[in-house]
This record gives structure tokens, C-alpha cells and sequence, in this order.
């Protein structure tokens, strides 16, 4: 189990789905190329190849938070149909591993959706017997930013990412499980020491989630940033950013209020190690890996102190 003790009473679990392709990098990340990564050589070998390809993947967070339990984000999910062919038709035994960690689908309290991309609410449902989508965590709430919500209610999209959010969405909603969230500018607490902060740019919702245990603190990026050359390179996009310029400043924002403190950043498709501490680099950041099994810095330590960036 790969597992994080944030304070004495907060444990987030990494739950894998798969490793991404090769590929994966030079689409979601084009100006990241062997070139630009060489400039941060600290990215070798955990975050990128020694070719300079980057390594990505798709995982979530389980977290055990006051007596509950908490999922950041679903994944992909099995056997839905995806235009992204690394995507498509899974097969894995997500559930499975999410149960050895504790959280069997009927035990989750909360699912926090850090936005609405078909890589981040896949296991939101799953197929049941007659064909249908049914949610998968069925006790659970759902929570979104309703900004991010009421924004694909009602732009322009196209046939894939429609058919994402009817199979992997609507359900929920249709269930009653799916509640919005008014995301103030310094963040909303939701349950006691899960606090849901505005990061937007990638999507004009999206959001990254703040832990905090005492004087220990964690935050769980969602789509604000992708991979650690974003820390080497803060205005480096991704192509499917929605708002480029603003997810730059986003990102910059966040990552200059985490550098130098005890606050353990977890990245939503950072390989392995996953988290760590952000730390000043010259004009930019790097991450200093904090391995699993490891218990979270407290702010104190550091001369940190509670994340409030917003948007």
C-alpha cells in the first residue's frame, strides 16, 4: 500500500489505474520536450526517462480524514467507450485495490471531483447488469465546484466528452448523490480539515484540495499541475488547458505559497514517489520527494504556514 500520514489523524492512500503511455507527454505537455526537461536534471529518473520523455499516470487519493472517508477524483473507470485509445475499454482491478486500502465502494462518505475530465470521474459509476451507469459509490456525496459544473451544462462540446459526462456524471446527478460547491476565493472547508481551493485555468472550475492535521498540511493538485516539469517551468501548459494564461498564473500562485514550507504537494498524475516538497530553484521550483511511508513535515518545521491561494 502506498499511503501518506498527514498529522495524526489524516492517511492519504494512492490508488493506482495505470501508467500512461509514452505518448502520453509530448501530447499533453508539447513544449516539455528532451530539450526543456534536461534542464531540470533533478526530473531523472523518477519523473521523466533518460531520453527525456516524461513518465505520467492516472492514480487517485483515497484519505481517512476524522473518521471518514474521503476519495480525491475516480479515474478512468472500466469498459467505457473513450476517444483517447490509452483510455478506452479498461479492464483493471481499480476496485479491488481501492478495497485492500479500506475503502470498499459502500464505505466512501465523500467523492471531491477536482473537475469534470473523463480521466478524473471514470469510477464515478460502473456498469450494472442491465447495462446501465450506476454510481459506484452509492452512500457517498459527490462534490464538485459548481462553477465547473454549471460551465459544461452549458458550453459547445463534442460527441466524446458529452457522452463522458452522460455516462460518468449524469448518473450521479440523476441519483441525488451530486452536490455543488460555492468555492470562495480562499478556499471552502467542507468536512473538518479538507478544504477545497480554486485553481482554475485548466478547466474554469477546477480545483486542488487542501489537508490539514494540527501543523501538518497536504494538497492534492487535480489538473493544476500535471507533471513536475510544471514546477521547473511554471508557465509550461497543457494542450487541453481551457484558459492557458490563467492556469500559468494559477500554478505559479500555489507553487510560490507551498515553496519552503512543510506542506506535502501530492500530484493527481505524478509517477511515483508522488509527493513532495516544493522548494525555491533558481527563478523556479523543484520538487524534494518525499517517499511513502513517510510522515508529512509539519508547516512549523519549515516555517510554513495554511494553504489559502485562490484563484
Amino acid at each position: 500500500m502506498t499511503s501518506w500520514r498527514v498529522g495524526d489523524g489524516t492517511t492519504v492512500h494512492r490508488i493506482d489505474e495505470i501508467a500512461l503511455p509514452p505518448e502520453t507527454g509530448p501530447w499533453l505537455l508539447p513544449a516539455a520536450t528532451p530539450e526543456v526537461t534536461a534542464q531540470a536534471p533533478w526530473l531523472t529518473p523518477e519523473f521523466a526517462g533518460e531520453d527525456g520523455g516524461l513518465r505520467l499516470a492516472v492514480h487517485t487519493f483515497a484519505v481517512e480524514i476524522g473518521g471518514l472517508r474521503v476519495l480525491i477524483d475516480t479515474g478512468i473507470g472500466n469498459h467505457k467507450t473513450r476517444a483517447n485509445p490509452a483510455w478506452h475499454d479498461l479492464d483493471t482491478p481499480y476496485l479491488d485495490r481501492l478495497a485492500a486500502a479500506g475503502f470498499a465502494p459502500e464505505t466512501v462518505d465523500y467523492v471531491i471531483l477536482t473537475h469534470l475530465h473523463a480521466d478524473h470521474v471514470g469510477w464515478n459509476t460502473r456498469r450494472a447488469a442491465d447495462g446501465s451507469w450506476r454510481p459506484t459509490f452509492p452512500n457517498a456525496r459527490y462534490l464538485t465546484s459548481r462553477t465547473e459544473h454549471d460551465y459544461w451544462s452549458g458550453v459547445d462540446m463534442e460527441e466524446s466528452r458529452r457522452q463522458m459526462l452522460q455516462d460518468s456524471v449524469a448518473p450521479v446527478r440523476e441519483a441525488g448523490l451530486l452536490d455543488l460547491v460555492d468555492v470562495a476565493e480562499g478556499g471552502t472547508e467542507v468536512v473538518p480539515g479538507l478544504t477545497l481551493l480554486p485553481t482554475p485555468g485548466h478547466t474554469p472550475g477546477q480545483i486542488s484540495v487542501a489537508l490539514r492535521d494540527g501543523e501538518h498540511s497536504a494538497v492534492v493538485t487535480g489538473d493544476c499541475v500535471h507533471h513536475p516539469v510544471q514546477l521547473a517551468h511554471p508557465d509550461l501548459c497543457s494542450s487541453v488547458d481551457i484558459d492557458a494564461e490563467q492556469a500559468a498564473r494559477t500554478r505559479t500562485r500555489l507553487l510560490t505559497e507551498l515553496a519552503g514550507t512543510g506542506t506535502l504537494l501530492l500530484g493527481s498524475h505524478f509517477p511515483p514517489p508522488t509527493a513532495g516538497l516544493v522548494r525555491r530553484d533558481g527563478d523556479a521550483f523543484r520538487l524534494l520527494p518525499v517517499p511513502a511511508g513517510q510522515p508529512a513535515a509539519s508547516s512549523g518545521d519549515s516555517g510554513g504556514a495554511a494553504v489559502t491561494v485562490g484563484g
